[in-house]
């Protein structure tokens, strides 16, 4: 199933977009776009598809999309019903990393924003306080003009990028980080990782490419990303997994031969851990987005 490009354009008077949605329904379409996308959901539920993830949505939740990750609103069927009278409402704002250019994220004083727009890659959801404050500077943009509305904007992104309360949606597996750990060992091991995620790798392999033996890269791995190096093995596998099936080239058994799996039934159990559910039920349910 391959997402849909939707592409905007800028009024040439600003730099980035706002907008206050009401319609029956939200885009029922599986797409991406070249932009960050900050949404708040005002009244409408139903599930949300973001990269690997499938979670349900309702009013007060607040999300950032990263560019180019693919994503959907599905809304329950009743918004389908034209008698129905429901309406799915919520407030946006658009906008390019570089809408200030890419030397001003750059700056010190930019560095915590610039790492939240990385975080945005895999897709955030924020707690609900979070989101009732951020929805009235989203609200306050929406009706400022020139500068202090640029000014709200930083105001805004500076309040998400400083809070702890929030939740990554896609694994790592459908979109590659990007960012740099800054210990050079972890950044040899990921990119290791992600070059040779789709064959068996052995511990004291990876423990070799960051110089320690297999007991020390353990403890190593563990202390920089709080999960043990098989666990994130398979979300990268998974992730990866998650990617082909929505693709619809393979079948399930395939799929789980090209993520790195050696059987079917070994990968079944891996995506039902991580995922919550079975790769079959999962493609079933993007499949009926196209319907």
């Amino acid at each position: 199933m391959k997402a849909k490009l939707l592409e905007r354009r800028n009024p040439f008077d600003k730099s980035f977009i706002s907008a206050v949605h009401a319609f029956p329904h939200f885009l029922n379409v599986w797409h991406y776009h070249p932009e960050i996308e900050l949404v708040y959901i005002v009244q409408s539920e139903g599930t949300r598809f973001i990269g690997d993830s499938i979670q349900p949505f309702e009013a007060g939740q607040l999300v950032m999309i990263g560019e180019k990750l693919p994503h959907l609103w599905q809304n329950n069927p009743e918004y389908f019903e034209k008698s129905s009278g429901m309406l799915a409402e919520a407030i946006t704002i658009h906008f390019k990393k570089d809408f200030a250019g890419m030397a001003f994220l750059e700056l010190p004083e930019m560095m915590a924003i610039q790492d939240l727009l990385q975080k945005a890659d895999q897709g955030i959801l924020f707690s609900k306080s979070v989101a009732e404050i951020v929805r009235e500077k989203m609200y306050a943009i929406h009706q400022a003009e020139g500068f202090e509305r640029m000014m709200l904007f930083l105001d805004l992104l500076q309040t998400l990028a400083t809070t702890q309360a929030y939740n990554l949606l896609s694994s790592r597996g459908f979109v590659h980080p990007k960012e740099q750990s800054g210990d050079l060992r972890i950044d040899k091991v990921y990119s290791f990782t992600f070059a040779n995620f789709r064959r068996n790798i052995s511990l004291e392999e990876v423990a070799d490419i960051a110089n320690l033996n297999p007991t020390a890269f353990c403890r190593f791995f563990k202390k920089h990303t709080n999960k043990n190096y098989s666990r994130f093995l398979n979300e990268i596998r998974i992730g990866y997994a998650c990617k082909l099936l929505l693709e619809e080239r393979l079948n399930i058994s395939e799929v789980g031969y090209a993520s790195g799996f050696n059987n079917l039934s070994n990968f079944n159990r891996q995506f039902k851990s991580l995922m919550n559910i079975s790769p079959s039920l999962y493609l079933k349910k993007h499949q009926r987005n196209k319907q």
